[in-house]
């Protein structure tokens, strides 16, 4: 569905799934069925004062995070949930990307948003699960392509292609909150004085009402901005990539871009763009057709092997 390069939302796919029937029986009974899975470790959560407003951010001057985080026992978290419920000054709690196999086995099994298989790739994909009370994740990407699937709660997804990035203004490399580079904009109260681009972006979005069961299945690198709408959320995602396993993250290309490229006059910069052209962006056998097999080195197609040889020879001249 990615291949076209769009979210897709499909509506009351996953309806059928067990905690959805404990979710519409209330907040109690879903955090009784989750508990049924909890394998005992503790998970790692992160607690903001209520006077963030559950977005979970940067402090002022941004020398640090709005939120503080800590590891305790699931059931904690959802006690604190529970407990903070119809108050005003409840703070705002968040349980991320908690791998579902390691800290609720079974769980994915019994609720099963994506078949196993279902998903391309060579890489089994990751199963997480997001629980919290309302909270906003601030618009990040990520490297790898999306389903996700609300299952007690409603979600709101604003989405924006990849090309918007300068519009949505990114904030520092690192640190980051939930490791991912942020949108500075406050979707909420947006400082278009401060951030003028971000009307643009604005007229690319794409926003999508999620209500418990049904699933939206966005592209890598697509911006998003991401809340949870009700008391008590649980939301199920599956990153899956379809690059090999031996690939490495183009982010390390990007830090090393920084280093290596972003300070050369601006003659030199458009040469090495169309090198990049040629040898990255363009078709991926272009740059060795014209060889004999044995001459083509990297610039044919690579395996774990070669992989492996041509990150020895990046790694040797890093470190000259």
């Amino acid at each position: 569905m990615v291949d076209a390069g769009e979210p897709v939302v499909l509506k009351g796919a996953a309806q059928h799934l067990p905690l959805l029937a404990a979710g519409r029986e209330g907040v109690e009974a879903a955090m009784a069925y989750l508990l049924r899975f909890d394998a005992g470790r503790g998970v790692v959560g992160f607690v903001g004062d209520p006077a963030i407003g559950g977005r979970f951010f940067y402090n002022e001057d941004l020398s640090a995070m709005n939120f503080a985080g800590g590891r305790a026992p699931l059931a904690h978290y959802l006690e604190r949930i529970r407990d903070g419920m119809g108050q005003a000054d409840a703070p705002s709690i968040y349980v991320g990307s908690t791998d579902l196999d390691i800290y609720l086995p079974g769980f994915r099994e019994e609720n099963p948003v994506v078949p196993d298989g279902a998903l391309p790739g060579a890489q089994a994909p990751l199963a997480s699960i997001w629980i919290g009370n309302r909270t906003t994740a601030a618009a990040h990407w990520d490297m790898s392509n999306n389903v996700a699937c609300p299952l007690v709660g409603r979600r709101r997804f604003t989405l924006f292609p990849p090309d918007q990035v300068a519009n949505l203004y990114p904030g520092p490399l690192e640190p980051t909150p939930g490791g991912q580079v942020v949108s500075m904009v406050d979707f909420r109260a947006p400082d278009h004085a401060r951030y003028p681009g971000f009307r643009q972006a604005l007229a690319t979005a794409q926003v999508a009402e999620l209500e418990p069961g049904d699933v939206l299945v966005y592209p890598a690198l697509w911006w998003h901005q991401v809340e949870a709408l009700d008391p008590f959320n649980v939301m199920v995602n599956y990153w899956w990539n379809e690059a090999p396993a031996f690939a490495d993250t183009p982010m390390t290309t990007l830090l090393h871009a920084l280093l290596s490229l972003r300070d050369r006059p601006e003659h030199e910069k458009q040469s090495w763009r169309a090198l990049f052209d040629y040898y990255v962006f363009g078709p991926g056998g272009r740059a060795g057709e014209h060889l004999p097999p044995h001459a083509r080195g990297p610039l044919a197609p690579l395996d774990d092997r070669t992989a492996r040889r041509l990150r020895a020879q990046v790694m040797q001249r890093l470190n000259r």
